[in-house]
């Protein structure tokens, strides 16, 4: 920035108000520059022709299975009352299909142990591994 000359007389002693443009153009070159030079590589692409080929469709969302267990124990089948024997061969049929279907369970906060750990044993005997468990956010305090 210029502040005044180098004389030291009374008529030059108010600084000067024109803004040195050298070091802005210089910048603004360097910029161009750049960009000219990496413009070509940001267009250029390899076209390459893949061959076609028959294929099967991905798969779908695997299916999901929803296991309810109420305070008493009693055990839900996607909403159907189902016993342990019921409960055993669903679970041959499900690990039968392709892909392997989720186990989603969703058990009272107050129901038995002994009926979760038998759906679990279950699951994991039929060979279901994909288990998770349903629970509702807690509230927020305010």
């Amino acid at each position: 920035m210029a502040f005044g000359g180098f004389q030291q007389s009374e008529q030059n002693t108010a600084p000067m108000a024109e803004i040195n443009t050298t070091p802005l153009v210089d910048v603004m070159l360097v910029l161009l520059v750049i960009f000219i030079i990496t413009a070509p590589l940001m267009t250029s692409a390899i076209h390459i022709d893949l061959p076609n080929a028959p294929a099967k469709s991905v798969a779908s969302k695997p299916q999901t299975i929803q296991i309810g267990i109420d305070l008493e124990g009693k055990i839900f089948w996607n909403q159907t009352l189902v016993d342990e024997n019921t409960l055993k061969s669903k679970m041959v049929e499900a690990a039968a299909l392709t892909p392997t279907p989720e186990v989603h369970i969703r058990a009272d906060k107050h129901s038995y142990y002994a009926s979760v750990a038998l759906v679990l044993g279950q699951a994991q005997a039929h060979g279901l591994s994909k288990i998770g468990f349903i629970t509702l956010p807690t509230p927020e305090n305010k």
